[in-house]
């Protein structure tokens, strides 16, 4: 049991220019070269895990390096997936479309939330860019020795979310053949020895995605059937070898159709993995703290608050940062608590939501934070 407050975030981190370069003109069809942008991408790794480690962050990851985006990722590495779709919009954006339409144009919102679509069976294709993963993450904690790293792996809910069913006969099908295909990533993560954290933003941001013409009671009823679905596909892993990140989408919104945290605790918190990272510093769900007053959290649970935004470029001073953990202390305990951010800081590879200098800033913030709500919690200073 560690006696002090570890650091984390949930994954994505801003890729270098020469990587995203390389990796937009492979995605086009022009003439690369392979190998050399499989040494490139080695290279950004090792050198993002070095800098985390010398941030202060204890359990780091790949900056999801090798993908274009969270979700979209599983239709280069799963057969049964072609085209593309435009996607819905977020309630809170189609209620303002001049304001969404702005902040397209200035980068701050993806155009829409779409993908591919499911047009044949779902099934395991390629493990080849799986395996580059685990190997250029191995190599890089071997050198940098953080006290843990993880690995980014999407919900087969939010694979629902992005790529349009148009082969099976219903949803609950297609999301039971979708976890079946994800579930040899899963595995290989842990057995790798890393984290498998699961990117579950379906148990919430679907609320006003995909799902906002359902009633409260109605999406209730997703959730927990994701989280089931969920659970079985990683019904061979231990749950202490798994993280899962809940959030209400990640991107500069009103947010005011975010369902309430309150509502789908339950049903999230009864998901197998230990660690759970939730959204706790963005003003629309920084109050949630107060939830596990009522619900409570799990004896089996770790809790992994953002106490640092995503969305903002401003830097909060580690005096909030602390503040934040204090908060949730008092009502989990120091011993189950951890310091991480709202979301990634480049959920989609082209679209970095933090200028990419005051990303490290921010984490740096964190640290700061987490080692002066460590102070106060074990030596009362």
């Amino acid at each position: 049991m560690a006696d002090r407050i570890l650091t984390t975030h949930v994954g994505s981190l801003p890729r270098p220019a020469e990587l995203l370069r390389r990796m937009r003109a492979q995605s086009a069809g022009e003439h690369s070269n392979a190998e050399a942008i499989a040494d490139l991408l080695a290279q950004s790794v090792a050198e993002v895990v070095a800098r985390q480690v010398a941030a202060g962050i204890d359990i780091v990851s790949d900056g999801e390096f090798s993908k274009p985006s969270y979700a979209h990722y599983v239709s280069e590495r799963l057969a049964g997936f072609s085209g593309s779709w435009k996607g819905s919009a977020a309630a809170d954006l189609k209620a303002l479309p001049q304001f969404a339409q702005r902040q397209i144009e200035i980068g701050a919102v993806v155009p829409s939330a779409g993908g591919s679509c499911c047009v044949a069976d779902v099934e395991r294709a390629d493990s080849t860019a799986l395996e580059t993963d685990i190997a250029n993450l191995r190599t890089a904690v071997a050198a940098g020795r953080p006290a843990g790293a993880f690995l980014n792996a999407a919900s087969p809910g939010i694979v629902l979310a992005f790529h349009r069913n148009e082969h099976y006969p219903s949803e609950d099908a297609y999301i039971e053949a979708v976890a079946e295909a994800l579930r040899p990533e899963y595995e290989a993560i842990a057995e790798a020895g890393f984290q498998v954290q699961i990117d579950a933003p379906d148990l919430a941001m679907s609320r006003h995605l995909t799902y906002s013409g359902l009633e409260d009671a109605g999406f209730l009823r997703i959730v927990e059937r994701n989280v089931a679905v969920l659970n079985h596909a990683t019904r061979n892993i231990a749950p202490e070898k798994m993280r899962m990140h809940v959030c209400w989408g990640n991107y500069s919104g009103p947010h005011n159709f975010d369902i309430a945290f309150e509502k789908i605790a339950r049903a999230a918190l009864s998901a197998r993995p230990q660690t759970i990272l939730i959204e706790g510093a963005n003003p629309r769900h920084a109050h949630e703290w107060a939830v596990f007053e009522q619900v409570g959290l799990p004896e089996d649970k770790m809790l992994v608050p953002g106490v640092i935004d995503s969305t903002s470029n401003y830097v909060e001073h580690p005096e909030l940062v602390a503040e934040r953990l204090l908060r949730y202390a008092d009502v989990v305990g120091r011993d189950r608590l951890a310091a991480g951010s709202d979301c990634g800081f480049a959920t989609f590879s082209e679209v970095p939501t933090v200028w990419p200098d005051i990303v490290w800033m921010k984490l740096q913030a964190m640290v700061e934070g987490a080692r002066i709500a460590t102070d106060r919690l074990w030596r009362g200073s």
